[in-house]
């Protein structure tokens, strides 16, 4: 592995069986991922780019083919995943809640909430680090996730669609303290995303993944600078060029799926 590539992924396949027959979600995907990258993927619904997420964390195992994660410090997490939707813990506060990961690691007290209150400060949440989640908005609750995600301080960031359910509003305000936070982290992240503004706001590259059965249809640089202003870079020529671009990619795709669901 090249010392700058933080994961390789060659020929990943993932075949789920059922009583009737195999579904083969992702095949033969090969690709690389930089260290301190942000990548995002977008993709047709059900072409596998969650269950892509899912092996890079270890949740499921690939069916053949091979990933290499090339980890850095041995005492850090590996990976840290913010899921689709709300997954705090209702009977915690804010602050424990971001908290929980330097808990279970053994990091002692005043460390660990000394640790929290810098994100809960990054991500606006400073004034309801005592709040429980059902006094917040659904907002409020994702900043939470992607704050815990950033305390457990792994060695790759995944993200699955994290701002998928929340308004315009909330999701241009989390997607700047997003790139806030990482922009100071330099962590390597994969970030799904069924968005192109939102893919080319926050990406370095953007991967494109065919219909089902998932692979990788091509991968676009986004040479844009950073930092990143959100309302400067949508009104930029190089912006809708690269929508454009990624568009004629992936509506390709989306026909192609619309069509499996109309045989099926």
């Amino acid at each position: 592995m090249n010392p700058t590539e933080a994961i390789t992924i060659e020929k990943l396949t993932k075949i789920f069986y059922t009583r009737q027959k195999e579904v083969v979600a992702i095949e033969n995907i090969d690709m690389t991922v930089r260290e301190g990258e942000f990548l995002c993927i977008v993709g047709p619904s059900g072409c596998g780019k969650t269950t892509l997420l899912r092996i890079l964390a270890g949740l499921e195992k690939q069916s053949y083919g091979k990933v290499i994660i090339r980890a850095k410090n041995p005492e850090k997490p590996l990976t840290s995943m913010v899921f689709q939707g709300e997954s705090v813990f209702p009977w915690m506060t804010v602050q424990e809640n971001v908290a929980y990961s330097l808990r279970i690691r053994g990091i002692p007290k005043n460390e660990r909430l000394k640790i929290a209150s810098h994100y809960l400060r990054l991500m606006g949440l400073e004034g309801f680090a005592n709040a429980f989640p059902h006094q917040l908005s659904g907002g409020m609750k994702q900043r939470i996730n992607v704050a815990r995600a950033f305390v457990s301080d792994p060695e790759i960031l995944l993200m699955d669609e994290p701002f998928g359910a929340l308004d315009e509003q909330n999701r241009l305000l989390l997607q700047q303290e997003l790139l806030k936070i990482w922009e100071g982290s330099g962590k390597t992240s994969i970030f799904i995303t069924h968005s192109i503004d939102e893919a080319l706001v926050l990406a370095d590259r953007i991967m494109v993944m065919t219909a089902h059965p998932g692979r990788v249809k091509a991968i676009v640089p986004v040479d844009i600078p950073r930092p990143r202003d959100i309302l400067a870079l949508r009104s930029s020529p190089a912006f809708g060029a690269l929508f454009n671009q990624i568009w004629q990619l992936l509506q390709e795709e989306v026909l192609k799926a619309k069509s499996m669901e109309l045989k099926t």
